[in-house]
C-alpha cells in the first residue's frame, strides 16, 4: 500500500460508518485488506508469561492482579532468569516465536530494569522474539531494554480517551501515551491495543480504535482483547459482548491499519472455533498460545493445533538475521509434524 494512504486522521464519523456497514460487506473489505499486506493463512504465535504477578497500586476495572480487588491472586516476586528460560524454551518447542512477558507494576522502578533486561537477553538468545509488558517507563528505560535486545514494547490505551476515566482512576490516559512516545523514540516495535467488552457503547469501540489508528505511528501489533470478568472485580458481571461485534471490531481494526498485525489476544478461550474463524478471515494474524494470559486462562494449545489444521493455518517462525536487534518473521513452510509450523507443533 503506497505510504500516503497509511492514514492518521481517521475521524470518529468515519470509523463509526466501517462499524455500521453490513457484516458481510466489512468482512468482505476487512479480509481484502488483509490479503493485500499479509498471508491470509499465516498466523504469529505468541506465548505470554507473567513474570511478576499480583500486588499492583492501579485500580484498572478489569484486572484481577490490583492488590485492591479480592480475585485470589498473589502477588509473587520477579521471576528468576532460570525459571523464565525453562518456560521460554518450552514455549518455543510448542512453536511460538514471540516471547512476551508481562510484570503487574504501575511501572519498573529504576533498580527493576537491569534484572529485566538480564531476562530478556537470555530469552532472546534461544532465538525468540521479545516482548514486554511493565507499565509506565522512567526516563531511559526503554532504551536500556532495546539495548538488551527487546524487539516489542506492550502498553495498551485500553479504551476510547472518553471512556478511559471509567474504569481506571489511578494514571491518566496521557500518561499512556507518553509512555508510547518513550518507546517509539527508542527504536522499539509497539504493541498496542485495547479491551472491549467492557460496558462501551458502539461509538466509544470506534473511539478505541480511533485513538490507535491516528498514533503517530501504527502499532505493529494491535492486541484486541475481550473483557473476561474476573469475580472480585468491578467489571466481574459485566455483559457480555456480541461476538459478531468483537467480529466487527477486528475488522474495522484491520482496515484502519492495513500494516499491522491484529492480535485476537484476551477472551479467546470464551470463544467458540466458528467466531475464532471469523476473526482470522476478518484480519487477525496473531493469537497468544499456551501458558496462562497473565492471569486468565487461554484456550489448551492441542486444541490450538487442531484448530490451525482445520483451517488450514499455519504459523510464523522467527528468521534471526546478523547485526540486527529486531528479528523479522516470515512463514515457516510446512514441515512433517502435519501442523504447517515448522515443527514442533503450531497454535
Amino acid at each position: 500500500m503506497p505510504e500516503a494512504l497509511i492514514r492518521h486522521d481517521w475521524s470518529r464519523d468515519e470509523v463509526a460508518a466501517l462499524f455500521a456497514l453490513p457484516f458481510n460487506e466489512l468482512l468482505h473489505h476487512a479480509h481484502t485488506v488483509h490479503r493485500a499486506h499479509h498471508d491470509a493463512n499465516a498466523v504469529q504465535v505468541s506465548t505470554l508469561l507473567s513474570i511478576k504477578t499480583g500486588g499492583c497500586p492501579e485500580d484498572c476495572a478489569y484486572c484481577p492482579q490490583a492488590a485492591r480487588y479480592d480475585t485470589g491472586v498473589q502477588a509473587q516476586k520477579l521471576m528468576e532468569v532460570d525459571d523464565v528460560l525453562a518456560r521460554a524454551r518450552a514455549a518455543k518447542a510448542a512453536g511460538a516465536s514471540r516471547f512476551c512477558m508481562g510484570a503487574a507494576w504501575r511501572g519498573p522502578k529504576d533498580r527493576d530494569i537491569p534484572k529485566v533486561a538480564e531476562i530478556v537477553r537470555a530469552v532472546k538468545d534461544l532465538g525468540l522474539e521479545t516482548c514486554a509488558t511493565l507499565g509506565l517507563l522512567g526516563d531511559g528505560h526503554a532504551q536500556q531494554l532495546k539495548d538488551a535486545g527487546l524487539d516489542y514494547y506492550n502498553h495498551n490505551i485500553d479504551s476510547a480517551p472518553e471512556f478511559y476515566g471509567e474504569i481506571i482512576h489511578t494514571r491518566e490516559y496521557q500518561d499512556r501515551l507518553q509512555t508510547l512516545e518513550q518507546v517509539r523514540d527508542a527504536g522499539l516495535k509497539t504493541c498496542c491495543g485495547g479491551i472491549v467488552g467492557m460496558g462501551e457503547t458502539r461509538a466509544q469501540r470506534a473511539g478505541l480504535l480511533q485513538a490507535l489508528a491516528n498514533l503517530p505511528e501504527h502499532p505493529h501489533s494491535v492486541p484486541i482483547n475481550q473483557l473476561v470478568p474476573v469475580p472480585g472485580t468491578p467489571l466481574a458481571n459485566a455483559e457480555k459482548l456480541d461476538p459478531f461485534e468483537f467480529v466487527r471490531t477486528i475488522a474495522v481494526a484491520r482496515i484502519l491499519m492495513p500494516l499491522s498485525i491484529v492480535r485476537l489476544s484476551a477472551g479467546r478461550q470464551q470463544m467458540d472455533d466458528a467466531v475464532q474463524a471469523l476473526c482470522f478471515h476478518a484480519g487477525a494474524g496473531s493469537i497468544f498460545y499456551g501458558e496462562k494470559l497473565l492471569t486468565t486462562g487461554n484456550p489448551d494449545t492441542e486444541h490450538d493445533r487442531a484448530l490451525f489444521r482445520r483451517l488450514d493455518l499455519h504459523a510464523m517462525e522467527v528468521v534471526v538475521e546478523a547485526g540486527t536487534v529486531h528479528a523479522d518473521i516470515m512463514e515457516a513452510a510446512p514441515a512433517g509434524c502435519g501442523h504447517g509450523c515448522g515443527c514442533s507443533a503450531a497454535a
